[in-house]
């Protein structure tokens, strides 16, 4: 097997733009700084749950947890404070808080915009690349369920889809056609390989691109555009999707012709972990190559899963060497 690792910090070490949220997209990111620099994460603004929708509701300030977590996965600092940043409180008040969050909260406080509070916990923790707000406006996302009930707050979600026992038809937000940060549209011009997610189809990367200028920057880039599928269904969001469930949606939310190439799992789940999820209403997402092709988007399968304490996962690694590979074809043709 060809070293792509090697290749590029021989060669120009390619500049990918990763978009999404939630735990997927620090996963992605921990595997892509060992090939480049060139990182930029852009990260979805809408969650209201835990911690983050606390200090939200209470401060009024934009969700810290998704771009704290992809901070810690690029950072290249003491191991005391990585140790710190990620602690979390177990006791009294602040039961169940972050550190890193508390510290984004009070740069908040000081700097003038988020983005510029993010900015400046980026250069404490020196990480690799940069990490982006894809907004500094303060939005929430709103469901519209088949049945046309309509929910709003993300992390109510889950649940009013079980409720309403239909699909999901429509995310958007609210107020409507909130600006996208100026250094996200030019990190997505300037891109090598733009990477949407993996992560939750409908809250973690969806929400990107309702951002007014995301999705028309990501089409008129020249770049690969990549659509990371989940390794299994997700309850609550996108029970009995296929892949090309999960295209039609990106595309319903958009336009044709947003992503060119499917990146989909192809490593074997254990049968007695699936039997575990099949428990939880979540089964082996379904890869059907030939309705995603008739989309206009070309499926590459590839072993990228692992499985860690009966739960299945991406592998940074083999997530990030897959991609590498994919941009190391692009730049020999």
């Amino acid at each position: 097997m060809v070293d792509y690792k090697n290749c590029c910090i021989q060669d120009q070490e390619p500049r990918i733009v990763a978009i999404g949220g939630g735990t997927g997209l620090s996963t992605l990111l921990r595997g892509l700084k060992l090939y480049t620099k060139n990182i930029t994460a852009i990260v979805a603004v809408t969650d209201d749950g835990g911690g983050s929708g606390m200090l939200r509701q209470e401060l009024g300030m934009l969700p810290p947890g998704d771009i704290r977590n992809c901070m810690e996965a690029l950072a290249n600092c003491e191991p005391v404070m990585s140790q710190l940043i990620h602690y979390r409180f177990t006791d009294g008040a602040l039961a169940g808080q972050n550190v890193g969050n508390l510290i984004l909260a009070a740069l908040s406080g000081i700097m003038p915009t988020f983005d510029a509070a993010v900015e400046s916990l980026s250069e404490v923790l020196a990480i690799t690349g940069r990490v982006l707000p894809v907004t500094n406006e303060n939005v929430q996302l709103e469901a519209i369920f088949e049945n046309g009930v309509h929910t709003v707050g993300e992390s109510g979600i889950a649940a009013a889809k079980k409720a309403q026992r239909c699909r999901i038809a429509q995310v958007c937000l609210q107020p409507e056609h909130p600006k996208a940060l100026p250094a996200a549209l030019s990190a997505i011009a300037e891109a090598d390989m733009i990477v949407l997610g993996p992560g939750s189809l409908y809250t973690s990367i969806i929400p990107n691109l309702l951002v007014d200028g995301i999705p028309e920057a990501i089409h008129a880039s020249r770049a690969r555009k990549v659509y990371i599928c989940n390794v299994m269904t997700q309850p609550g969001e996108t029970e009995g999707y296929t892949a090309a469930d999960h295209l039609r949606a990106l595309i319903r939310h958009t336009r044709p012709g947003l992503v060119d190439t499917c990146l989909v799992n192809s490593a074997p789940v254990p049968p007695l972990v699936a039997q575990k999820y099949a428990r939880d209403g979540a089964e082996v997402l379904l890869c059907d190559a030939a309705a995603c092709e008739s989309l206009g988007v070309r499926v590459v399968g590839r072993p990228v899963s692992t499985v860690e304490n009966d739960h299945v996962r991406h592998n940074p690694g083999h997530l990030a060497r897959e991609l590498i590979e994919l941009y190391r074809l692009d730049s020999t043709k």
